[in-house]
C-alpha cells in the first residue's frame, strides 16, 4: 500500500488516481499507524513552505515522517519536495525535515514568477533509470526553488537559473514538478521511482 501524506495542503486527489493508474493500493492519511503499514509514503503540497511545516507540527508529523523516511521509500511532491530540505525561507525562516541537505530560497531569475508551466527535463550525473526523460516535458508551478548539492540532482530544468526537477538522496526522492498532472510523462515518471524502489524492497505485497 502507498501512503499519501494528508495534512491538509496537497493536491492528494490528482496523486492518488496517478498511482492507482499503475496499478497500485493507495491511502490518503494522515494517521501514523497507516503510514507505517505503507510500503512506500507520499508527501504531496501545494502552498507555502512556512504554513506546511505549522499544519505538519500541529498533526505531530515530524518526526514520525522523518523516521519513516529512514525506513521505507519516501517521495515528495511540489511544495512536498521542498519540505524534504533543511530549511524554507518563504514568508519567514522555517526547518524543513532536513532528508536532503539544502535550502529553500525564492528563485533568481529574470524571468517571470511564479514559474507555470511546461518545462524540459535535463538528466544531471549520468542518472540511468531516468536517462530516457531527457528533454521531456513536464508541468511546474512555484516561485521557489531547492538549493542543494550537485550529488543530490537527478534532473533540472532552464528557467533562466537551474532549476532542480528531481532530487534524491538514498531511498528519498523528490520531483519539484507535478507529475500528476504531466501526462503520460508524469505517470512514467512515477512508475520508475516506484520500479526503483521495489527494486531495494522487493515487489509490494
Amino acid at each position: 500500500m502507498i501512503a499519501i501524506v494528508d495534512y491538509g495542503m496537497g493536491n492528494v486527489a490528482s496523486v492518488k488516481t496517478a498511482f492507482q493508474r499503475l496499478g497500485y493500493e493507495v491511502e490518503i492519511t494522515d494517521s501514523v499507524a497507516r503510514l507505517e503499514a505503507a510500503t512506500h509514503v507520499i508527501l504531496p503540497g501545494v502552498g507555502s513552505f512556512q504554513a506546511a511545516v505549522e499544519e505538519i507540527n500541529q498533526r505531530n508529523l515530524v518526526k514520525p515522517l522523518r523516521r519513516l523516511a529512514k525506513e521505507k521509500p519516501f517521495l515528495g511532491i511540489c511544495l512536498g519536495m521542498q519540505l524534504l530540505f533543511d530549511k524554507g525561507y518563504e514568508n519567514g525562516t522555517s526547518d524543513g525535515l532536513g532528508l536532503i541537505p539544502g535550502e529553500v530560497n525564492m528563485i533568481e531569475t529574470e524571468y517571470i514568477l511564479p514559474h507555470i508551466g511546461w518545462n524540459q527535463l535535463q538528466i544531471e550525473n549520468n542518472n540511468q533509470p531516468f536517462a530516457s526523460f531527457q528533454d521531456k516535458h513536464v508541468y511546474f508551478v512555484h516561485s521557489f526553488q531547492a538549493r542543494t548539492e550537485q550529488q543530490y540532482l537527478v534532473t533540472t530544468a532552464d528557467y533562466g537559473t537551474k532549476i532542480p526537477g528531481i532530487v534524491q538522496n538514498g531511498h528519498v526522492y523528490g520531483m519539484q514538478f507535478h507529475p500528476e498532472k504531466s501526462g503520460e510523462v508524469g505517470v512514467d515518471l512515477l512508475k520508475v521511482f516506484m520500479e526503483e524502489t521495489n527494486a531495494d524492497r522487493g515487489q509490494l505485497a
